[in-house]
Order: C-alpha cells, then structure tokens, then sequence
C-alpha cells in the first residue's frame, strides 16, 4: 500500500513532482494539488490526472476529506509562505519536505546527506543550484584535507523560472551559500544564479571552483566522476559538460578568501550542465528536475525507512 501524498504549490516546480509521483514513484500515491489560483496549469492538470485539488492553500488541504491520511507533504510555493505552512503541517504529524529556500528543516542532499536526517519533520531541499552542485564540493571535500572556499555559479533558463523562482533569489543564494559550507564542507561559500533569456532556451548549466589543501588531483578527479555516477542515478540528464580543470595557487599568489586571508592552495573547476527529464517543462529545465528528484528521491526513503522500522 502506498503512502499518500500531497504537494502545495501548482507552479513549475510542484507540476514537475506531480507528474513524476503519478509516473515513477513506487511508494507514493499522489492525492492532492494544492494551489490559491484556480486557473494555474498545476491544478488544471492534476484535475486531468484525477487528483483531488484546491485553490484555497493549506486551509483547503486542511479541509479535504482525504487530509487525514496524507502523510506527506511537499511544499513547492515560497520561503515566506513556508514557515505558516509548516507550522500547520507539522501540529497535524504531517512529514514536511521543503523545496523552498526557507530552510526551516536541516538541509539534505542525497548523495551526501540522505539518511542523516530522515528523523527530521522537516527537510529541506536547499535550491536547484544547490541540488546540483554541493555534491561536487563535497566530493572534492572528501578527497583533500580541506576546502577553503567553494563557490557555485547556476545558470538556468528564464523560462523555467517561475513567480517562486523570481520571488527567492535573495534566499536562493543565501540558502545555497550556507549549505555549500555545511553540507558541501567549505569553510566558506559564494552561491550566484543566472536566469538566462536565452532562445532558444538554454539548459541548466553549472560551475563549481574550489580551493583546497591536500589531497591530489587523480583523487579529486575519481572522487568527483563517482558523485557524479551516484546523482546520475536519480537524476539521469545530470553530466560533467567537459574535464575537471585544476590550476595550482602558490604561497606567492594567494588568493584572498573573506574572513580567512591570503590562501595557496589546488583550485578545481567543474563544469555540470543538467538536462531535465520533461515531464512537465521540455528539457532544458534541468533545474526543475533535479529538485524535484531530490525530493522524491528523498521522500521514498523516507518511506522505506518507516517501513522497516515498522516490520522490526
């Protein structure tokens, strides 16, 4: 038996893990689209799929005869609408999955931090940039004594941005840069997103630089190429665009990293671009499947952890 599920917000994003939930999730069942415009796309075509909708936000969910059983909730709205949705969620024992950048739940990437935090009732998914890049500085972060800095640089198309999108990027790049430096490992980050006019549209791509010490270049180059093999299996279209470069820093031009001062060091460069699996927006949005990936990714873990410790 499944365990349903629920998402608030109808824009790109929630469509996107709508679609993916009915299509490939194998333990959940989607069995409410919550949106507060009744004429969004999202609830139009959850209506299609035979999912129970509403237009009146969390107070509609709360209202709906299926509520009692829903288990999980996704939340694919905003950073401000999020803290009054969790505050209801969580009072009525609902598992929160977070894919705004309000990051009121620790965060979780999966191919570094998965299970660390399935006993949270809220998780948060950081950003699209954040899916995307923090398993590389992580990966160079295992493979060397220490990273100093670690900067990301996503670029998405415009058209793949939706009003949530638009509404966060202060918390988008806040968001990230914190969770490049506890999740990623850096002991300083820098998160900047690009949302790219581009036509035709372009794809998702991204650019991650770090500075460590230790370590060596055929490490760094194993321990990234393997991250990318395990996002690769949940996120297909996620590959590396060319090689990893590395250039080295000496002590007789250090760069100058904020709080910590002049630093040598091993600067790798990497080089990511992520074709989405369409199926909700075409596939240059990258950016909206890896995010959603995550979540269900996540989500589905989440359940079969609950599923054992029940038949224990």
């Amino acid at each position: 038996m499944k365990t349903k599920a629920a998402i608030i917000g109808s824009g790109n994003i929630g469509t996107d893990l709508m679609i993916k939930i009915i299509r490939t999730s194998l333990n959940l069942e989607m069995v409410a689209m919550v949106g507060i415009d009744p004429a969004s796309d999202g609830l139009s075509r959850a209506e299609r799929m035979n999912v129970a909708t509403t237009a009146q936000g969390v107070d509609g969910l709360k209202a709906m005869d299926v509520y009692k059983d829903i288990k999980i909730v996704f939340d694919a709205t905003s950073a401000g609408a999020h803290k009054h949705h969790n505050e209801v969620l969580r009072a009525d024992g609902k598992q929160v999955i977070d894919l705004t950048p309000a990051a009121i739940g620790p965060y979780v990437v999966p191919p570094v931090n998965l299970d660390e935090h399935l006993d949270q009732g809220n998780m948060n998914m950081v950003t699209c940039g954040g899916q995307a890049t923090i398993p590389m500085v992580h990966a160079v972060r295992r493979a060397t004594d220490r990273v100093v800095y670690g900067e990301i640089v996503a670029s998405i198309s415009s058209k793949s941005a939706g009003p949530g999108t638009r509404a966060n990027i202060d918390e988008f790049t806040e968001t990230t840069r914190a969770a490049i430096e506890s999740v990623g490992g850096a002991e300083r980050g820098k998160a900047i997103i690009i949302l790219n006019p581009a036509e035709p549209p372009m794809i998702m791509r991204d650019t991650v630089f770090t500075l460590s010490q230790g370590g060596d270049q055929d490490a760094i180059r194993a321990s990234i190429e393997q991250m990318v093999e395990s996002v690769q299996a949940y996120v297909p279209g996620y590959r590396l665009k060319q090689e990893v470069q590395f250039e080295v820093v000496g002590d007789n031009n250090p760069v100058n990293i904020p709080d910590i001062g002049p630093t040598a060091g091993l600067k790798t460069s990497i080089y990511l671009e992520v074709e989405g699996a369409a199926h909700y927006l075409p596939a240059y949005a990258g950016n909206l499947d890896i995010m959603t990936s995550a979540a269900l990714k996540t989500a589905e873990r989440w359940v079969e952890t609950k599923l054992a410790s029940k038949a224990t």
